[in-house]
């Protein structure tokens, strides 16, 4: 294996890499070494810090790419690599997508986690979802409830959130992995007031997007990062207003509309749009211009430019509007 590394290093740099990870992981896999050196081995491989976290096995492994275990304090970014390994994430802490080597570290270091998670703790089995919307149901007496939270592994005496998904919640006792599609994040609260998480889980997913360029936005909203803008979901009816009129108005006159205005009112300058972007300055600087014909204000002023942002927000409360 090494002497053909070595050829194909000179052949393929990338081949040669994604042999060097083959050949690294493989020999972990036969060491039975545990989680910590696995994830050790995807920073150190992928010049990156790396986290492996599984909610239901109570799992949280970080480590630097200079290979020191350091706490997980931060949520995962979702532009991060990742990979699920049944109930648990694999994340490689830099934007993706990834290249030849980072999707082979991501896969080898993945195989090896899961063998090692199903060896020494067994596979576990998933939530019983008639059980956790009885968690979630504030109608539900609380005896019910410590009945239910008790079947999906879980004692009054914890702290969990709830997430809303578009197919259903769960309940999780740390901060969530991977997840399918827009997700809503309720607060961090004792297990007996999930009920309230719960409510604020499903506020949170009306502010959720797609992240495409028909809908951008962030696919995973916390609720407690919405501050003031939650009480636009209670208070506010879209459909009659203006500048949500006129912003679909731009929408529909260009591809690039939409994700062009999100990047203005989300991003710290324009240069710094334009580089999210992928296009140059003057680029967005006509793209604007065009823009702000069809929106009827300026969104370059402090003012114009969070008169956007609720507009932005607006447009997904419509559109997700109970």
């Amino acid at each position: 294996m090494k002497d053909l590394t070595v050829r194909l290093a000179a052949l393929d740099a990338d081949a040669g890499a994604a042999l060097r990870v083959i050949a690294y992981f493989d020999g972990l896999v036969e060491a039975h070494a545990g989680l910590q050196p696995i994830v050790r081995g995807a920073a150190v491989l992928a010049d990156c810090p790396a986290r492996l976290v599984d909610e239901e096995r109570r799992v949280r492994i970080r480590v630097t790419q200079a290979g020191h275990s350091v706490p997980d304090d931060d949520p995962p970014d979702p532009a991060w690599m990742s990979t699920t390994i049944g109930t648990a994430t694999l994340w490689l802490e830099r934007p993706g997508p990834p290249g030849t080597v980072d999707a082979m570290i991501l896969e080898r270091a993945a195989g090896a986690a899961r063998a090692v998670l199903d060896r020494t703790r067994g596979r576990t089995p998933a939530a019983d979802p008639a059980s956790v919307e009885l968690l979630l149901d504030a109608s539900a007496h609380a005896d019910v409830r410590r009945q239910a939270a008790r079947a999906i592994g879980l004692s009054p005496a914890d702290e969990a959130r709830a997430v809303a998904l578009e197919d259903g919640p769960r309940v999780v006792t740390a901060e969530p992995g991977a997840l399918p599609g827009r997700a809503g994040i309720g607060p961090r609260v004792p297990v007996l007031d999930l009920p309230a998480s719960w409510r604020a889980a499903r506020t949170a997913l009306r502010f959720a997007a797609d992240g495409t360029d028909e809908d951008p936005g962030a696919r995973i909203v916390h609720y407690d990062q919405l501050g003031a803008l939650a009480v636009l979901a209670e208070a506010a009816d879209p459909a009659g207003v203006a500048d949500v009129q006129a912003l679909h108005h731009a929408a529909s006159a260009a591809p690039w509309m939409l994700v062009t205005l999100h990047r203005t009112a989300e991003s710290v300058s324009l240069r710094a749009a334009a580089t999210a972007l992928r296009v140059h300055h003057s680029t967005l600087q006509d793209r604007i211009t065009h823009a702000e014909h069809l929106l009827g204000w300026n969104v370059r002023s402090p003012h114009g430019r969070l008169r956007l942002q609720l507009a932005l927000a607006l447009r997904r409360l419509q559109r997700s509007r109970p």
